[in-house]
């Protein structure tokens, strides 16, 4: 790709709930806008505002140098990069494709191999944030491709994006999104167990939701002990160690105290029950004297 960060045109293919705000962070872009949806009226607002409208992704394509996508699945992803009307039947060589759906790992991998016997980079690149960060331009965006493909779109994803991280080659975003996305949805698992706890407990759960959702914001929630380069075992004279101990006791204790409290409210904890023993070795430091104990009194 030639010119400089700003000069080329970019595209977007799909301007749903999360496509749109993200799109509408670009109706400035230098270089101009080029957009496209199967709903005509989704256009509308970015015609208004000045953005070109194309009819397919090829169209997109003969006019864009950095196309997103953002559609609902594999198969649309398919048909919008290598379809009969897609972007790689009119791309220039050296034209980059950024896939911000969530797809499978392979099926980047595929795409990106068929786009390079065109001379095209795709890169794979979904989003944290869900609709809320994209109307901000908060999202945090994971890429998975070379460092070429990966310099020219750096740019324009900042427009919509706070953080912008390259992960690894192709398939490497989706696969950093997807290990996102498991700890989300067991987070939300985790959470319902909370609330039935909560409840059982005579609790107001929306005031237990408040308390969670302020807290998390000041300690960083679940994330805030990914800060190691691994996850093997931790040596008693590595600098973690008595920190990541710490945090062990302190979860052992207070999930065990909330293992007595489940039953005597006769409530269900398998979550719990599950963290008490892999928290400690899921930190790198072994289980503690307090998992050892309740796990023997329940043999």
């Amino acid at each position: 790709m030639t010119g400089t960060d700003t000069d080329i045109t970019v595209g977007y293919i799909g301007l749903g709930n999360m496509g749109a705000p993200m799109a509408t962070r670009l109706l400035d872009w230098p270089g101009g806008l080029v957009v496209c949806d199967a709903r005509p009226e989704a256009l509308t607002p970015f015609t208004d505002a000045g953005a070109t409208a194309a009819d397919t992704p090829a169209a997109v394509a003969a006019q864009a140098q950095v196309i997103s996508v953002t559609v609902l699945d594999d198969a649309q992803v398919r048909d919008v990069v290598d379809g009969p009307d897609g972007i790689l039947s009119t791309a220039e060589p050296g034209t980059v494709i950024a896939v911000h759906s969530t797809i499978s790992d392979r099926t980047a991998t595929d795409l990106a191999q068929r786009c390079r016997e065109r001379r095209v980079d795709l890169v794979d690149a979904p989003v944290s944030g869900g609709a809320p960060g994209a109307k901000q331009g908060r999202l945090a965006v994971m890429v998975g491709g070379s460092e070429e493909a990966f310099a020219a779109v750096s740019a324009p994803f900042a427009c919509w994006a706070e953080l912008v991280v390259h992960a690894g080659p192709v398939g490497a975003g989706t696969r950093m999104k997807l290990a996102r996305n498991l700890l989300h949805f067991v987070s939300f698992t985790a959470a319902s167990e909370a609330q039935r706890l909560a409840e059982a407990a005579g609790l107001d759960i929306r005031e237990l939701g408040r308390v969670v959702r302020h807290t998390d914001a000041i300690t960083g929630g679940a994330g805030a002990i990914m800060l190691r380069e691994t996850t093997a075992p931790v040596a008693e004279d590595d600098f973690w160690h008595p920190i990541l101990s710490h945090v062990r006791n302190l979860g052992e204790k207070d999930l065990s105290l909330a293992l007595d409290l489940g039953e005597r409210l006769d409530i269900d904890l398998p979550l719990a029950r599950r963290a008490l023993s892999d928290l400690g070795p899921g930190l790198g430091v072994g289980t503690g004297a307090q998992s050892d104990t309740v796990t023997k009194e329940h043999a």
